[in-house]
């Protein structure tokens, strides 16, 4: 299908200023990686995804939904089709002990709008990157706490087209997972059942955690937050750097002198760079002490090799 085609289909669903032809991704990543989206579209209400999710359904355009692109990679091919950004969705409302926060709020506002209300139970996300969407979808956590510990309920847009809303039990919430990886839902806000609790104690929480992380985690550079998931019975930095890769460089991407679970763009690093520095970190560890490192990061579009499903060309 022409791209033409496509942008005259948009422009019935959205306003044209939110679509961009041939958008680089990676000024959407926190890594700075990534080649370029055919179509990039920012829409502003429900109805419009709605919509747009129907269009690309009947018309087989291959469509991508990404938060802030705080826990993705997106490989040097780019992404054909339509990729979609609920940034425009960053509403939190608070309403007695409940947080109401649409999918492209960043959780660490979420969390700052719970100590304001002097609710206790998102201290623990005061520090995460991502949005609320990306949380929930992959079951962020950190220091002990995770989504799954507070969530309520989450509205979301299926893979028909239609909305739905889902109680957190029904999402089979477990260690950075949630069924939404599979059955292509799309979130457009979360539901949290909090605590009231007491303001002072709450940001103690929260100064602490945030000190944490801003003196062990290499927050100079772009890069993807923590690349692998805990093994049972390790921790996966330990053992990156037991297998003495710190410092190991592959292009521009580098496995970080300061925190050996974070790969860091230091040097213009392609996508190319990191997913072979991260190859290379598993077949390490998995050599040196028998571990399978897995990843956390979302690896996702074309190698820069790979054909284009879409014609660039003009009609």
């Amino acid at each position: 299908m022409m791209k033409t085609t496509i942008y005259n289909q948009l422009v019935k669903i959205i306003n044209e200023n939110n679509i961009a032809i041939d958008e680089d991704i990676k000024n959407h990543t926190y890594t700075k990686l990534g080649g370029k989206a055919d179509f990039f579209v920012t829409p502003t209400t429900y109805e419009e995804v709605q919509n747009i999710v129907k269009y690309c359904l009947e018309e087989k355009v291959p469509f991508t939904l990404i938060g802030n692109g705080s826990n993705l990679i997106v490989r040097d091919g780019g992404i054909r089709g339509i990729v979609l950004s609920l940034k425009n969705f960053d509403k939190i409302t608070v309403s007695n002990t409940k947080i109401v926060a649409q999918s492209g709020a960043a959780i660490i506002d979420t969390s700052r709008k719970a100590l304001d209300a002097k609710l206790t139970g998102l201290e623990f996300a005061c520090g995460i990157p991502g949005t609320v969407g990306g949380a929930v979808y992959m079951n962020a956590g950190a220091y002990g706490g995770e989504v799954k510990d507070c969530l309520e309920s989450i509205l979301v847009i299926d893979k028909n087209g239609e909305m739905i809303r889902r109680k957190a039990e029904e999402l089979d919430l477990a260690y950075r997972y949630s069924n939404i990886q599979e059955n292509g839902d799309i979130v457009l806000e979360a539901t949290f059942q909090l605590q009231h609790g007491n303001y002072d104690e709450i940001k103690a929480i929260m100064d602490d955690l945030t000190f944490k992380r801003e003196s062990k985690q290499p927050l100079e550079y772009p890069s993807c937050g923590s690349v692998f998931k805990r093994p049972p019975g390790y921790f996966a930095g330990k053992l990156i750097q037991d297998s003495n890769l710190q410092g190991t460089r592959i292009g521009g991407a580098e496995v970080s002198k300061k925190h050996a679970g974070f790969i860091v763009n230091v040097d213009n690093a392609t996508a190319t760079d990191y997913i072979t520095l991260i190859k290379h970190v598993q077949k390490t560890v998995k050599e040196k002490f028998g571990v399978s490192l897995e990843r956390e990061v979302r690896i996702i579009g074309e190698e820069l090799n790979e054909k284009s499903v879409i014609n660039t060309n003009k009609e």
